[in-house]
């Protein structure tokens, strides 16, 4: 049975400076930001077949949610502050309707049960601007019964799902959403995290995949 060809995308390298991949995982850095994850992405998917897609890197959580440090599974993304202001349904014409969830795959959720059954399970959040002030992290988690953020999430498995390839994230925490001089931004911790994440989900999907 030949290997699984996975391909790991990241916002930036450094978030993956403590992982060790199995041989022949592919690695994308797609910049920083759902605008540049979402074309590198669908230009890589374009130009090659992969059996699954893992998204990896850090995030910041909100303060109920896990703490700095953390390894956790993102099991959906959602596109903040995508369509109307405040959240009420946007009327387009002939029933087009905007695009601002998505899930991972239920497939590749079921195995991580079996392979790393300690990762929480999280919903995630996809920004385009860092959030900065508490009563910002406020609104956003009530509005969006939210866990973490990130600014790749959405873009990553929305453009994986366009192009049929199963996808699934993970997050390594280095910090809490909020006010940014109480954020105990902690790179190398959630680095560390993204690892941990990164290699048990990864051993089971080579040695398991069909």
């Amino acid at each position: 049975m030949s290997s699984p060809a996975i391909l790991v995308v990241c916002a930036l390298l450094p978030e993956l400076r403590y992982a060790q991949l199995p041989e022949g995982v592919e690695v994308l850095a797609c910049g920083v930001g759902p605008v540049e994850a979402a074309i590198a992405v669908a230009g890589e998917l374009a130009r090659t077949r992969y059996d699954a897609v893992l998204n990896a890197g850090l995030a910041g959580a909100y303060r109920t949610s896990a703490s700095v440090g953390d390894a956790v599974l993102v099991v959906d993304e959602t596109y903040a502050e995508l369509g109307l202001e405040g959240g009420g349904p946007l009327a387009l014409p002939e029933g087009a309707r905007l695009a601002a969830r998505v899930d991972a795959d239920p497939a590749l959720l079921r195995r991580c049960a079996a392979s790393a059954p300690s990762l929480p399970r999280v919903r995630g959040l996809t920004v385009a601007q860092i959030t900065a002030t508490d009563a910002t992290a406020q609104r956003l988690a009530e509005r969006y019964a939210t866990d973490v953020e990130s600014m790749e999430g959405f873009s990553v498995l929305r453009a994986a799902a366009l192009a049929k390839v199963p996808a699934l994230e993970v997050r390594g925490i280095s910090n809490y959403v909020g006010a940014r001089d109480r954020s105990e931004w902690d790179f190398a911790a959630g680095a560390r995290a993204t690892a941990r994440a990164l290699e048990s989900v990864l051993q089971s999907l080579v040695e398991e995949f069909p």
